[in-house]
């Protein structure tokens, strides 16, 4: 905790002074350009690998980078989603995936979540990738697992009504994208792929 208190003082002393003005502009306004969905995995900092500034990305961060096709009822994902389209009106949508994701690990690897029922069920979002992957040879490597299941979330979000309206209306692009930790780069998914999922 102590390292997280010096970090807030640093942000007071340097960071935030340089920035007032921005900071200012953003009490009053929230306008977004893109929603990124990416993990929950520390490692994977959607504003620093974009070199994006406060304001300009609206996140949602999940373990594995899952999107839950859209189905009635309360759905925090859902929420979020809708309020960054229809009322935030972002223009581009990334899901963003990554190297060494230990989500993807689990399920390539078949690890025994007995013990994490929880986890388990949540995994269950990404079937789809899994069946996507089983006719690509070596689908079930990790690397390969984690851009199938990339794409298999891109056709989860097409599902959702608010992203079928503004894909409808092409008011808002999907993209692809995967992130590997070591080299820092980013690799973008093929764009007509993702598109045609989305039909």
């Amino acid at each position: 905790m102590h390292d997280l208190t010096e970090g807030v003082a640093r942000f007071q002393r340097d960071v935030y002074p340089a920035k007032a003005d921005l900071f200012a502009l953003l009490a009053a306004t929230h306008r977004p350009s893109t929603l990124f969905i990416s993990c929950s995995d520390a490692r994977v900092v959607p504003e620093l690998i974009t070199h994006s500034e406060p304001g300009e990305l609206f996140v949602i961060r999940t373990a594995g980078n899952l999107v839950p096709a859209h189905t009635p009822g309360p759905d925090g994902v859902a929420a979020s989603v809708e309020y960054a389209v229809a009322v935030l009106g972002v223009s581009d949508i990334v899901v963003c995936g990554h190297s060494a994701c230990g989500a993807m690990t689990a399920i390539a690897e078949h690890h025994d979540l007995s013990g994490a029922p929880a986890i388990a069920d949540w995994l269950r979002h990404a079937d789809a990738s899994v069946a996507r992957g089983a006719a690509a040879a070596d689908a079930q490597k990790v690397e390969d697992l984690v851009r199938q299941n990339v794409l298999a979330q891109l056709a989860n979000l097409a599902t959702h009504p608010s992203v079928a309206r503004a894909l409808g209306t092409r008011s808002v692009t999907l993209r692809g994208w995967v992130y590997d930790i070591p080299t820092g780069t980013v690799d973008e998914l093929d764009a007509a792929r993702a598109a045609a999922l989305a039909a």
